[in-house]
C-alpha cells in the first residue's frame, strides 16, 4: 500500500514546502493538498513542485461546478504543474454530478496529457470512476467501507472493460490534544454536509471513526496497519494542533512508511 500526505492549502507557504521535502524525504509516495474555495490549491501544489523531484503531487479535489475545466488547464499550465507526476483530483456535487464529471475528464484528458482523478462518495460516482478514471479518491470512510468502495470501482472499470484506477483515500490523520480538538470540529463540519451526512448513516459510524486520532505517536503505526489491503494508497491528511511546520514534520515522522 502507497501513502500520501496532505495539507491544507491554505496554511503558510513555507508549512508547504518543508512538508513536501520532508514527505520526499522519508518515502512517501504522494504529496496532496486541496483546493479550499477561494484558495487555489494549484499555487500551493506548485510550491510543494518546487521543492521536489520525485513524489507524486495529487490535488484533491477541484470541484468542476465551480471552477470548469478550461480555467483548471489554464492553472495548471500557468503554475508549471508536472505533468508526469501530477494527480488532478476533480469531483462534483449534485444536481447533474455524474453527468458534469464525465464531460469535464473528456474536456481535460482533451488537452492536459496528466492523470485525472475522481472524488467518489455515492456507489453511482464510485462505478463512473471505475469507467473513466486514472485514479478514485475515498474521503471520511472507514477501511472496511473503502474496501466497499473499491469493488464498485472495479465493477465499474470491469463493465468498461479496462483495468481499474488507482485508489486513494484521504484519512484525517490527528496528534495530540490539541489536534484531536480540531479534528472533533471538522468532523462536525463535514457531518452537516448532506452527502456526507447520508453517506456517514449509509456507514452507520461518526465522523470520528473514520479518521486516526492518535494521543501519541506510536498509536499511529497500529491504526494504520487496519488499512493495509483495503486501497492503494492512504492519503494523510494533517490535522495539527496550530499549523506549524514542527506539528506537520512530526507527523511525517510520526506515519513514516514502513516504520
Amino acid at each position: 500500500m502507497g501513502q500520501g500526505f496532505a495539507v491544507f492549502a491554505g496554511i503558510a507557504p513555507e508549512i508547504v514546502r518543508a512538508a513536501a521535502r520532508e514527505a520526499e524525504g522519508l518515502g512517501y509516495s504522494s504529496f496532496w493538498v486541496n483546493h479550499p474555495g477561494a484558495t487555489d490549491g494549484l499555487v500551493a501544489l506548485a510550491a510543494a513542485a518546487k521543492e521536489t523531484r520525485r513524489i507524486e503531487l495529487g490535488i484533491g479535489v477541484i470541484p468542476l461546478h465551480t471552477r470548469g475545466p478550461d480555467s483548471i488547464v489554464q492553472g495548471v499550465r500557468a503554475n508549471a504543474l508536472p505533468l508526469d507526476r501530477l494527480l488532478l483530483g476533480v469531483g462534483s456535487p449534485n444536481p447533474d454530478a455524474l453527468k458534469r464529471v464525465r464531460a469535464g475528464i473528456a474536456a481535460l484528458r482533451a488537452q492536459l496529457g496528466t492523470r485525472v482523478v475522481v472524488a467518489a462518495l455515492g456507489p453511482q460516482m464510485c462505478r463512473l470512476a471505475g469507467e473513466i478514471a486514472d485514479g478514485v479518491l475515498f474521503n471520511w470512510l472507514t477501511p472496511e467501507h473503502a474496501r466497499r468502495s473499491a469493488e464498485l470501482v472495479r465493477a465499474g472499470a470491469a463493465a468498461a472493460r479496462r483495468q481499474p484506477p488507482k485508489i486513494f483515500a484521504y484519512v484525517r490523520l490527528a496528534l495530540g490534544p490539541a489536534a484531536l480538538d480540531r479534528l472533533q470540529t471538522e468532523a462536525e463540519r463535514y457531518a452537516a454536509i448532506p452527502a456526507y451526512a447520508a453517506n456517514f448513516a449509509r456507514m452507520g459510524v461518526k465522523p470520528m471513526e473514520t479518521a486516526i486520532a492518535a494521543q501519541s505517536a506510536d498509536a499511529v503505526a497500529p491504526a494504520l496497519g487496519r488499512w493495509q489491503g483495503a486501497v492503494d494508497e492512504i492519503v494523510l491528511r494533517a490535522i495539527t494542533g496550530t499549523d506549524t511546520v514542527e506539528e506537520n514534520v512530526a507527523l511525517l515522522r510520526a506515519a513514516k512508511p514502513g516504520a
